[in-house]
């Protein structure tokens, strides 16, 4: 049975897509048990970036377990139950307080590639390869869904994607907006880079994510909120430390305070 294994370490949490005999395909409970773990993020003010990866080198996510379509997508209500669930879980990973770092290896098609670009980032091993795979099974995508196609894809490769449902290896998938870029060492990468995050003034961070959020989804009801945010960040402890560390030509030990 596929688990998400989440855990943490200082500033960094990890979360592990993890069925490693069915290429991590999302089950039911895992979307349930992610949308948990994102929960957590969100309220543990001590963690600021999260990595996201599948369990082993062949692949990300698969997408989802389809040997679950008859009990859990078989009908209209429990497709209403099935499709709530997976919205959930990646709308929270969208929104999640803190930035989240795809590190892709091997397989990540549908449902795989709908969580990798919920990420705010995403990083690809050379072999990782790329499908929207609905055209071929029926499967309808949400509105929110096909919003992250759009905002990272733009509509020229989102029609292509997912009316051909093609297979595109990572060095067309770079191009085409799925991921950043492709890395020989996708794992060593991105740790690197959440520890380069986690080391810069978690208030800005944090800011600047709900800005972009929320001029992706074209919301403006938030610009107070996000101002006030923005703001404080110039009355923090931390910005002091910057400033002060920037004087002194050293590292800043930034608090999120």
């Amino acid at each position: 049975m596929g688990t998400i294994n989440y855990t943490k370490n200082k500033h960094i949490a990890y979360i592990e897509v993890s069925d490693p005999e069915k290429y991590n395909a999302m089950s039911l409970s895992m979307w349930i048990e992610l949308k948990k773990a994102i929960d957590d993020i969100d309220a543990d003010k001590n963690i600021r970036v999260c990595i996201m990866r599948g369990n082993g080198e062949k692949a990300f996510v698969s997408g989802a377990n389809i040997s679950e379509f008859e009990t859990q997508r078989g009908s209209k209500e429990t497709s209403d139950r099935y499709n709530i669930a997976v919205e959930e879980a990646q709308l929270s990973l969208s929104d999640c307080r803190v930035p989240v770092i795809a590190a892709i290896s091997g397989i990540c098609y549908g449902g795989g590639l709908g969580l990798a670009l919920s990420c705010d980032m995403r990083y690809a091993s050379p072999n990782s390869k790329f499908r929207m795979p609905a055209g071929r099974l029926g499967l309808g995508y949400g509105y929110r869904n096909m919003q992250q196609f759009l905002a990272n894809l733009g509509p020229i490769f989102t029609s292509e994607a997912f009316f051909s449902a093609n297979v595109y290896p990572a060095v067309d998938a770079e191009k085409m907006g799925i991921i950043n870029s492709v890395k020989d060492d996708v794992f060593g990468y991105t740790q690197a880079l959440a520890e380069q995050i986690a080391s810069n003034a978690p208030l800005t961070i944090q800011a600047a994510k709900r800005a972009m959020r929320s001029i992706i989804q074209g919301d403006t009801s938030n610009i107070d909120s996000i101002n006030a945010q923005i703001n404080a960040c110039f009355v923090s402890k931390d910005y002091a430390e910057g400033r002060k560390a920037f004087a002194e030509k050293r590292q800043p030990d930034f608090k999120g305070e």
